[in-house]
């Protein structure tokens, strides 16, 4: 993966001004377009696209300084108009091209990405694999904007707002793994940009076939396999923790690459307040 990913960085350079068709790039490096874009904003910490944004802000600036014509350095650099290119070139620069010109400055160049794998066992990663059928992800579901790291306090209110017995209910529901309440995360962008939005169900999981009350909201999950991580300690940081690491150690060094479907959080066990927990997440999977 790690060398996939390299070679997409050297095509994006060589290709700059070009729309790039990801999905054909990532079937010539041997793998699929979600697991490509999922593993380079896990790793670069931005997604493909912004990527190649701040790469082509970047070489265009150089011209910006000099003497060429706005128009030619905004079509040279995939911009149909000199509006265009303004607006990105100060979203990247945070300074305008005039401004630029005038002063040669401010400018925040992106480096040319290069990835490494270092592997030094630093996260401890207890998983297994699991062949599971299909099953429908039933409860209630809320669009809530995706955010990396601490508590989501969207979800921790929709959660909230969810009557205690309601949680009963689903419990007595729930009839095929992974057993119990769950945290489910689907639709997800797949260059899981930090702000966009995501579908979260709180519920439990049912055969395929089961009848499912009308009042519940349900998510069909096809038959696959999955990766099983199992975590325990602070929650939510150890869960985060171990989430990053499926990035940064287990899919670079594994033959194994995500493919399309929901994230699934079960919670073994916790403490009265949640500040503790042992979790189980579930990846959708698939032999890379």
């Amino acid at each position: 993966m790690i060398a996939a990913l390299n070679r997409i960085v050297d095509v994006v350079e060589q290709h700059l001004a070009e729309d790039l068709d990801l999905d054909a790039l990532a079937r010539d490096a041997g793998t699929t377009g979600y697991h490509l874009r999922r593993m380079f904003s896990s790793l670069a910490g931005m997604p493909l696209s912004e990527y190649v944004r701040r790469r082509r802000m970047t070489l265009a600036a150089a011209e910006v300084l000099g003497e060429a014509e706005l128009l030619d350095v905004a079509v040279r650099h995939g911009y149909g108009s000199t509006e265009a290119f303004g607006r990105a070139f100060r979203a990247v620069h945070g300074a305008s091209v005039a401004d630029v010109r005038r002063d040669g400055g401010p400018l925040r160049p992106q480096p040319l990405l290069r990835f490494r794998l270092t592997v030094e066992g630093s996260t401890s990663m207890d998983v297994r694999i699991a062949d599971q059928p299909a099953i429908h992800l039933v409860g209630h579901a809320a669009r809530v904007p995706l955010i990396h790291e601490g508590v989501n306090p969207h979800i921790a209110a929709h959660v909230a707002a969810i009557p205690a017995d309601e949680h009963t209910r689903l419990k007595a529901l729930s009839a095929a793994e992974p057993a119990g309440l769950l945290q489910v995360s689907a639709d997800v962008d797949p260059d899981a940009r930090e702000g966009s939005e995501l579908t979260y169900l709180h519920g439990v999981a049912t055969p395929a076939g089961a009848e499912v009350p009308d009042d519940l909201d349900v998510i069909e999950v096809p038959a696959g396999e999955w990766a099983v991580f199992r975590t325990s300690g602070p929650h939510p940081a150890a869960l985060q923790t171990v989430w990053a690491a499926t990035a940064t150690e287990w899919f670079p060094s594994n033959p194994w690459r995500l493919r399309p479907g929901p994230s699934i959080v079960a919670i073994l066990d916790r403490a009265d307040d949640f500040s503790t927990a042992t979790c189980e997440l579930w990846l959708p999977v698939e032999r890379a």
